[in-house]
């Protein structure tokens, strides 16, 4: 997910075409095209007095019960609630990026909300950009759109921790 093409990158741009993609379906499509545009939203439910952010999308809101909806966008502040560091990976195509991290971000504005992602240096970094000793529980993370290589170039969103 590196934006620059020297020699070496070309090579690490190749290595990320094999790494996870999302699988974008139909109640989840809004999230992905609003990543593509740099936006952070959330599913919402569009029921007169309900309201409710929902996430992952899906089509039936769980707290009243409406197929209506709608995206509200986000702040894309957050904090770290979780993060693990797999090495050795667990799946070959992660190889040269281990040690990296794997966080869980709540959502500044939707404390139920909860993303899985990684923190990174600069958007389209490297996994493994940050020094793992950075990473804590509520450390505070701003989110950055990276457009994925390969052939799916589904736009994913990582965090960028904030200075304190």
């Amino acid at each position: 997910m590196r934006d620059s093409h020297s020699e070496s990158d070309s090579d690490s741009c190749r290595d990320l075409d094999s790494l996870l993609v999302p699988v974008v379906d139909d109640d989840g499509a809004p999230f992905w095209e609003y990543a593509a545009q740099g936006e952070l939203r959330v599913q919402a439910c569009a029921a007169t007095g309900c309201g409710e952010l929902r996430f992952p999308p899906r089509p039936c809101c769980p707290h009243c019960q409406s197929f209506e909806s709608d995206w509200r966008r986000m702040s894309g502040k957050g904090k770290i609630w979780s993060y693990v560091m797999p090495h050795p990976p667990l799946l070959p195509a992660y190889a040269a990026q281990a040690p990296y991290n794997a966080v869980v971000v709540e959502l500044t504005d939707a404390t139920h909300i909860r993303l899985v992602g990684n923190v990174v240096a600069e958007p389209g970094a490297a996994l493994d950009s940050v020094d793992p000793a950075r990473l804590r529980i509520g450390a505070k993370v701003q989110v950055a759109f990276t457009k994925g290589a390969g052939a799916s170039g589904v736009t994913v969103p990582q965090w960028l921790l904030e200075r304190s």
